[in-house]
């Protein structure tokens, strides 16, 4: 199963390759962006960026113009000569987008695929999307789904009185129901197909209480990573997926206790059985420093 190189992503505009090494320091990973992030009338310049970069690959992933547009097939052809092999396909609507990668370029068909649900018809083909051998994991985005929908706006205001609670929803600066809906989607189609899921970006960078608040929920619920559009955010990022130390104390007696009862145990009180002993070894597997040393701290 592929996961990210951290929980921090960072969109950097394929149109300024002044900002890619910036970037690609202040994040766990880069993406080169040649679709939203970059202007139009920059794109054949920025695909010459994409070739030229001298960037890691396995901390870079490129995102695409979707298939039907006028830039996917020269986005494609720069992908296959440069040295970057993941790529963000965005408007993925089942397996039959991504197939239109090789269709497009034979290289593609070796290329992992990060799948951007951001259509209707995207979220109700997810089952068909994640079935892709060539889709490693998913994304979504909020501000293209309310647009396709007809709606406005994909949070509630701070003059709005929410119609339900619960979570980062539900309050001012929250998602409405939909772009709700379509996050859980997200994660149960990924989790059932044994791949990475991704959460969407924050879109007001000035928000960081907002940010850090999503980031907090995402990595508990079970999202790799959060994707960010400013690198002001991604501490915050790291800092919400990153255990505090009674999370990463309990973790470590839970595995030790593990090692040591095939069966259900207790640790403070509380039963431990085997969804609780999963939930320690995520808990570690995100402090890597601690990953190896599985002893109760002092």
């Amino acid at each position: 199963r592929w996961t990210p190189p951290g929980p921090a992503l960072l969109f950097a505009p394929a149109d300024r390759p002044e900002r890619f090494a910036k970037a690609a320091e202040r994040s766990d990973a880069v993406i080169l962006d040649l679709e939203d992030g970059c202007r139009a009338e920059n794109r054949a310049s920025a695909r010459k960026n994409i070739v030229t970069a001298d960037l890691d690959p396995a901390h870079t992933i490129v995102r695409i113009n979707p298939p039907g547009t006028t830039d996917f097939d020269a986005d494609l052809q720069a992908v296959a000569d440069s040295p970057f092999t993941t790529v963000m396909l965005p408007k993925a609507e089942g397996g039959r987008t991504v197939d239109a990668l090789a269709e497009t370029v034979p290289d593609a068909s070796t290329w992992r695929i990060i799948a951007l649900v951001e259509t209707p018809r995207g979220v109700l083909d997810l089952a068909s999307l994640t079935a892709h051998p060539q889709v490693d994991a998913l994304f979504w985005g909020a501000e293209d789904l309310t647009a396709a929908l007809g709606g406005t706006s994909s949070r509630y205001s701070a003059e709005e009185v929410p119609t339900s609670g619960g979570g980062t929803s539900g309050h001012p600066g929250g998602y409405r129901e939909v772009p709700r809906l379509t996050r859980s989607l997200v994660l149960l189609h990924a989790a059932a197909a044994g791949k990475t899921a991704l959460d969407s970006i924050h879109a007001d960078t000035a928000d960081v209480v907002g940010a850090r608040a999503e980031a907090v929920d995402a990595a508990a619920s079970g999202f790799a990573g959060t994707v960010a559009i400013h690198p002001g955010l991604v501490p915050v990022i790291r800092e919400a997926y990153r255990p505090d130390d009674a999370s990463v104390d309990w973790a470590c007696r839970v595995v030790a206790g593990a090692a040591e009862n095939s069966g259900a145990f207790v640790v403070d009180g509380e039963m431990i059985d085997a969804p609780l002993r999963r939930q320690a070894e995520l808990i570690l597997s995100r402090t890597p420093a601690n990953s190896s040393d599985t002893s109760p701290r002092s």
